[in-house]
């Protein structure tokens, strides 16, 4: 069962890391990638773990999928650590939610609310409680709700373990290699094909973030739902005086987005993000730096003061109902794992390994049977 052909399209970490679990498992696996692998919205994102504060009450079997990824990330980290033998940037200080005006305490106490319905461990703090635990906090923070449990890792490390762990284990990596079509015979996904022509599969998984549904071949009726999202993101230089050490959101009521601010341990903080229905426009706005910049500056003043290092814009691969399409398709030999929208790096842990369980014993989970494409063709 294990000498099985597989072929991924898409290199971000969801592609990635089913391949080196495949890859560890024994498995052929070679993976094709449009550009650079893990450059585009694996890249782009802040590494969030953060199944609480973005908890909703109309989407608890997402929540639950999260809580379960954020579970199986301590053992995730230590095995890919081990097999890259680099770190990739774990940290488990939590997340605060703060909120600077009256309309946002009502907005942040309805949160809490909420989260405590669902029964999830968070704390209300007030705005003194909050600035004791981060110093550089406005002093015109009101309240905050700590998310004790919500971790994050470093995005752009952890692309670079899984590129190198899937090769060591035997994975081959094609970049710069557009799939020109899916390759289906009597409803059975045989291959792809490519610039260098056909190339055979036992498995194919398509996990083309953002550009998924626009691969070649697949019937229209089974075109994943899948768009791109655009967000506008910064990093900034933390230095002596001005640091933050956890994951910060903020809630405003009167503005038109929040923002978060994430540090690295080399130092960087990373705001972010918009999100705007632009198709494919990855372009900066004046207006999208602005309200990234007045968010951040609101609810950490001393960021006036640290040098920008960086700005860019990703592409999240947002489904019809922001949740991922994992799992069979009415294609034989023909698997998703795509439409992740703002969870890929939390949900990349139990992706890999659900889907990888799936290729090699066929069964799909109780875990993502609630995820796959046929929600969308009921």
């Amino acid at each position: 069962m294990v000498n099985k052909k597989v072929l991924i399209i898409g290199g971000g970490v969801i592609g990635l890391g089913i391949g080196w679990q495949l890859a560890k498992s024994g498995a052929t696996v070679t993976i094709y990638d449009r550009a650079e692998a893990g450059r585009a919205a694996s890249w782009a994102a802040a590494g969030m773990l953060a199944p609480l504060a973005e908890a909703h009450n109309e989407e608890p079997e997402l929540l639950k999928l999260g809580c379960q990824s954020l579970e199986r990330y301590p053992q995730w980290v230590r095995e890919l650590e081990a097999d890259a033998e680099m770190s990739v940037g774990y940290r488990a200080e939590g997340t605060l939610i703060v909120g600077l005006e009256p309309d946002d305490t009502h907005q942040l106490r309805h949160l809490h609310t909420s989260q405590q319905d669902l029964g999830l461990d968070v704390e209300w703090l007030t705005g003194g409680t909050a600035r004791e635990i981060e110093p550089a906090l406005s002093p015109r923070v009101t309240a905050a709700i700590r998310c004790a449990t919500d971790h994050q890792v470093d995005n752009r490390l952890m692309v670079k373990a899984l590129q190198r762990s899937f090769q060591i284990c035997g994975g081959v990596l094609h970049e710069n290699s557009t799939i020109e079509s899916i390759v289906i015979e009597n409803g059975i996904a045989t291959g792809v094909q490519t610039q260098g022509g056909f190339r055979a599969a036992d498995t194919l998984i398509l996990a083309a973030g953002c550009w998924s549904a626009q691969i070649e071949g697949l019937p229209d009726a089974l075109r994943p739902p899948v768009r791109p999202v655009k967000g506008q993101m910064l990093a900034f230089q933390m230095e002596a005086g001005i640091t933050v050490k956890n994951v910060i959101r903020t809630v405003r009521a009167r503005y038109p987005m929040s923002v978060y601010l994430v540090p690295r341990t080399d130092d960087r903080l990373i705001v972010g993000a918009t999100s705007e229905e632009m198709g494919f426009d990855t372009r900066l706005t004046g207006g999208g730096v602005f309200e990234l910049l007045r968010g951040a500056w609101e609810a950490v003043p001393g960021i006036y003061e640290l040098p920008l290092l960086e700005t860019w814009t990703g592409l999240r691969p947002g489904s019809r109902d922001n949740a991922p399409i994992l799992g069979k398709t009415p294609v034989e030999n023909l698997i998703y794992a795509t439409g992740h929208y703002r969870n890929g790096i939390l949900l990349t842990p139990i992706t890999a390994y659900e889907i990888a369980k799936l290729i090699l014993t066929g069964e799909t989970s109780e875990t993502i049977a609630p995820f796959q494409l046929d929600r969308f063709l009921r």
